[in-house]
């Protein structure tokens, strides 16, 4: 499409220019966590934040000898957990949960979640990402 109007092309151009940023912008999970450093732990979340591109799960994780370690758990976008029945309801604070996933490369206390099982036992498929170990299809 050719338009002689100049802010017609201008708004082409950037537009084109932000989607090539939103792409640029969400890695795969390669890039950020390590299949063959897998994690799982009892912990109780702390926050739960619904933003995109994903959705992170804050959780306290108490050790034998009573030290208490903060993680992060990446989990997919909001709209894909809410496809998957995962809402605000499903998953809030002081809840005693199991994490299972994959920490972050770098060795932070970070994680890729791949499931999170809830108290009644419940577990719930949390990755967004396509190329995580154990995604569906």
């Amino acid at each position: 499409m050719h338009s002689k109007h100049p802010s017609v092309r201008l708004g082409i151009l950037f537009a084109a220019l932000g989607a090539s940023f939103s792409v640029h912008a969400h890695h795969a999970f390669a890039a950020n966590f390590d299949a063959n450093r897998p994690v799982r732990f009892e912990a109780v979340i702390t926050k739960m934040e619904w933003i995109n591109p994903h959705a992170w799960i804050t959780v306290e994780v108490t050790h034998d000898d009573g030290s208490v370690e903060e993680w992060m758990i990446e989990a997919g976008s909001p709209n894909m957990l809410f496809r998957r029945g995962i809402n605000q309801n499903t998953v809030q604070p002081g809840m005693r949960v199991i994490v299972d996933g994959y920490q972050a490369r770098n060795g932070a206390r970070r994680a890729n979640g791949r499931d999170l099982t809830l108290p009644d036992g419940t577990k719930l498929f949390l990755s967004g990402a396509p190329d995580a170990p154990g995604a569906p299809p």
